[in-house]
């Protein structure tokens, strides 16, 4: 046998020490040798020999010295297999996959990215939402890549130096129906930024999907608010039943139950309501936000039905809580006084254009043809969820009459 061969490599790290990188120097040179094999190390800086005992000790690699101290022999240890937790292998039928999502996210990776090598001894990290099942949507990857792409910016997407020449009546109305709609919004931004920190972030598909239909909401506020105050006025009547319906949606503790409420149905509707003030609003500028955030809340449905139809695959039970959620949430509203009538009426206001009274039954009879939207609307949906003819139609009936 060549005794070259057998002579274990050598490294000199000459007068650099352990405290200036030496240590680079020894982790790359060991890790280009097979496990068990030796690496030879000399130095001639003051101290080396007890830093890389040190150092060695700390590894996991055996360590025996040669020549008095001058020169150091260091077996390629199997440290790694004690210090460090893979999270990219237990789990999962596809977890040798690269970046494979696995169905359950353990509190020991933590923060870490995904199939990371973490190590062993750090805190644990208790995500309430770490089953894959309870939350994911298949497309939350797609919808997140189209939100990044759809994004607009409030300063160039709209011309906020438009004239407001409506009659004064319609612009009042405008402002009692963007001062709802920003109450609207917030809960709908406070619901999924309270899931969002109970996210493990393995599933960071999803946390993303979450994290920008967040940043959307918190823009439709930003606008509707500066759309307000545009003619000089301030935000308007917001009522105690339009305040209990909303709250309603921020104590439902359940991730699919709260996004099936807000998502499939209370911003399912609210993009017929969007899409009527587009047709409807006196100036082109109220047309444009109104178009565009109609746009954003459609995603935000997309993801709520994605994940439902996800969930209900393997847990068709699913769908009786959710109807018992629709029941309880009407029963708990029944003495509320749901959408308030200063809101019905500027939608009427809004749809005639003028105080004559053709324009006015005009705008009365858009107002009733947009309900009956927004309630087909529902009833498709629900539908596709699985619910059969006569109970989408019930459940549809029962959603709350201040549409969110």
């Amino acid at each position: 046998m060549n005794k070259a061969a057998l002579s274990p490599k050598t490294i000199d790290i000459e007068a650099l020490g352990f405290d200036a990188g030496a240590h680079l120097l020894v982790k790359h040179a060991l890790a280009a040798l097979p496990q068990g094999q030796s690496l030879r190390v000399t130095s001639r800086a003051p101290g080396w020999q007890s830093q890389l005992a040190a150092w060695a000790r700390a590894q996991g690699h055996p360590l025996q010295w040669e020549s008095g101290q001058q020169a150091a022999l260091m077996q390629r240890g199997n440290a790694e297999a004690g210090r460090w937790h893979n999270a990219a292998y237990t789990g999962h039928a596809d977890a040798q996959a690269v970046d494979a999502v696995l169905e359950h996210a353990l509190p020991g990776w933590g923060l870490a990215a995904r199939g990371a090598r973490v190590e062993a001894g750090g805190p644990q990290f208790h995500f309430k939402l770490d089953h894959k099942q309870d939350f994911w949507a298949e497309n939350a990857a797609d919808l997140y890549t189209q939100a990044v792409h759809a994004q607009w910016n409030p300063d160039t997407a709209l011309d906020w130096n438009e004239v407001l020449n409506h009659p004064p009546e319609i612009e009042a109305a405008i402002v009692q129906v963007m001062t709802y709609m920003i109450e609207n919004e917030n809960a709908a931004l406070l619901v999924p930024a309270r899931f969002l920190g109970q996210l493990h972030p393995h599933y960071r598909e999803l946390q993303a999907a979450l994290a920008i239909q967040v940043a959307d909401e918190a823009r439709h506020i930003e606008v509707f608010t500066r759309r307000v105050r545009l003619g000089g006025a301030e935000p308007a009547l917001s009522t105690a039943g339009g305040q209990a319906s909303l709250k309603s949606l921020l104590d439902e503790p359940d991730f699919s139950i709260a996004g099936f409420l807000l998502s499939v149905l209370g911003e399912g509707t609210f993009v017929n309501l969007l899409q009527y003030l587009q047709a409807y609003a006196p100036d082109a500028l109220t047309r444009q936000m109104c178009r565009l955030a109609a746009r954003d809340e459609a995603r935000h449905v997309a993801l709520g039905m994605s994940h439902l139809l996800y969930r209900l695959q393997s847990e068709p039970s699913l769908r009786s809580r959710l109807a018992n959620a629709v029941q309880a949430r009407h029963d708990q509203l029944a003495g509320s006084s749901g959408l308030n009538e200063e809101v019905f009426d500027a939608l009427i206001l809004i749809g005639a254009g003028s105080l004559e009274p053709a324009a006015v039954q005009t705008g009365f009879e858009r107002v009733q043809q947009l309900m009956r939207d927004m309630g087909d609307g529902r009833f498709t949906r629900l539908l596709r969820l699985g619910f059969e003819r006569e109970e989408a139609e019930r459940l549809s009936s029962l959603h709350t009459r201040n549409f969110m």
